[in-house]
This record gives C-alpha cells, structure tokens and sequence, in this order.
C-alpha cells in the first residue's frame, strides 16, 4: 500500500493549514486592538466590548470577502476605530447619569507596552511628522483626561494618527470626513493636548516629588503637604457608587491637603503602596488586606497638579496587592 495521500487530501490539509495560520495571525492582533479601544474609550470594560464586536464582523464576513482583505490587521484596526467612534457618543450619555465624578482607568505602566511604536506601514509616518505629538506607550491619566474633552471624532483621529501612524485618508473613511477636515480634526486634537500639558517634569523628578507627597500625607505634616501642592491642583475621585467619595472635584491645596489629612484621620489602618503606572509612582490603597482605591499624580513644576483617586472597583482590576 502506497503511503502517499491521495492529492485531494493534500490539497485540503494545505487549505486547513492556511485557515489555521490565518485564524492566528488574526487572533495575534488582539492585544493591539484592545490598546486602541482603551484609548478611544477610557475603560477596560468598555474596550473589552470594542475588540469582541471587531471579531465578532470579522467572523460574519464570508471567505471570500476575507480573501479580498489584503491586510487584515489594517481592517480590524479600522473597524474597531468605527465602533468606538460610534460608541463614545452612547457613553458621554451614560456618563451624565454617572454617580458622582467619572474618571477613565489607571492601568500599570506596561500594560500596553509595544503596542503603538510599529505602526501597520513605517511610511505612514512620512506624512506630518513635525505634527505628531510625541508620545510613548503609556497610557496615562493625563493624557487620558485630555482625550475626554476632545469630541469623538478628535479623539479617534488623534488616536490613530498620532499614536498608531495610520495616514489621514484612511482615517477620513473612518470618521466620514475629507482628508483634509481630518488633518484639521487632528490640529484641534493636539491643542487639546498641548493646552492639557503643563512644563513636563522627568520622571525622576515626577517620582521624588510623590514619594515626598505620601511621606508628607502618612506622617500628618500638613505644612511639608502644602508645599508639595501647586496653589490650584485639582483632586478627583470617583467611586461610581458603590463606595462614598467626593462628589465634585476638590480644587486648591488648602483643600486637598485638608482632605487626605481628614481621610487618614478617620482611617489609620490604611496604607499606601506603591505601584509603577503609566503617570509614574502611584499608590494603591490597602486596608486590612483589602485593595480599597489606586492614587495617580500629575507633576509640573515641581509640584503636584492633579491627583486622581480610583475608588471603583470595577475600574480596579489590573492592580493587585502582591
């Protein structure tokens, strides 16, 4: 008896080889593809949704549309960015009925690393280099901030184009606008950006300037705290209703200060640990063996200019207390 495979056999093994290495090199984008959804939406959860909706198209389309797709990891990048467009529209509404103040999620500083620094084509970048904000991996509460203010065809527009390299008339099939109104979508993106950041601090710089924030805090020195405070920093908190936190934002050092010293009186038994994010030192609060909240800081000028406290636990997820 011949060991040969009968041809037909050999064709269909070669055909089911090509699916599997197709159905991988699909699945392989997924990560990517969740670091662009965190981005456009802020959350998790909400990105987590993107990505499944983006395969879940995938997956209906026929195999002969998936054969005309020359580049699949360029087509889930633009249907995910279509979904989330359409998506921050319902979610600025359901944040208006969110309790108390909404935040996007702290996540740790290398959660996305290599994500966003190969873009799908390098010549994509030939196009305005001068234009692009520079920015790094991390995605951070700073930068975060600023992309909520941004409409959602900003945000998306920024996000693929500065982050991700795509050019911008691919991106204007994305957002429904010509080239050139996407190029001036992405001008109005970076002056959000630029407006949001104040004189960048090293990060050395940024760390040493926590550390003295929390030694100030847990020692009960209010006079070193205020000093550490710049005279307008902002403190927001959100808790989304499932434990008590400050309603509105908490503005001036006289405030925040008085706020952390009141919060520490009233529970001694909780500690800050630190935790590398994507804005730096952070804290995650532990009390009595429990994760409680994660504190992230913006630092400029020496001084501390934000702080944001995540008291959500379902915004709490990445951080463990190992």
């Amino acid at each position: 008896m011949s060991d040969d495979l009968p041809a037909e056999s050999v064709e269909r093994g070669g055909v089911e080889r090509d699916a599997s290495q197709s159905l991988d090199s699909v699945m392989a984008e997924r990560r990517r593809l969740l670091s662009l959804a965190f981005r456009m939406m802020g959350t998790l959860a909400d990105a987590e949704d993107v990505v499944q909706e983006t395969y879940v198209r995938w997956y209906r389309l026929e195999p002969e549309e998936r054969d005309t797709i020359s580049t699949p990891a360029a087509w889930l990048m633009r249907v995910a960015s279509r979904i989330s467009l359409d998506l921050l529209g319902s979610a600025r509404a359901r944040r208006e009925t969110y309790v108390g103040q909404w935040l996007p999620e702290p996540v740790p500083a290398d959660l996305f690393a290599d994500t966003a620094k190969a873009p799908l084509n390098s010549s994509h970048l030939a196009a305005d280099p001068l234009d692009r904000v520079t920015l790094d991996d991390a995605v951070s509460m700073a930068l975060l901030t600023v992309l909520e203010a941004m409409t959602p065809a900003e945000r998306v527009t920024f996000v693929l184009h500065d982050v991700f390299g795509v050019p911008f008339d691919e991106i204007a099939g994305v957002v429904g606008r010509s080239a050139a109104a996407t190029r001036q979508l992405a001008t109005s993106a970076r002056r959000h950006v630029r407006r949001g950041r104040r004189a960048q601090v090293s990060p050395d710089q940024h760390d040493q300037v926590v550390r003295a924030f929390r030694d100030a805090t847990v020692g009960g020195d209010i006079e070193d705290l205020l000093r550490l405070l710049a005279p307008d920093v902002e403190l927001r908190v959100d808790g989304g209703g499932f434990v008590n936190a400050a309603p509105r934002v908490i503005r001036g050092s006289d405030h925040v200060a008085r706020w952390f010293m009141g919060v520490l009186r009233k529970q001694p038994a909780l500690r800050l640990e630190r935790r590398d994010t994507a804005d730096g030192l952070g804290y995650i609060l532990r009390m009595e063996g429990h994760r409680y909240g994660m504190l992230t800081f913006d630092v400029g000028d020496e001084s501390v200019t934000n702080v944001w406290l995540m008291l959500n636990p379902t915004k709490l997820t990445q951080w463990s207390l190992d």
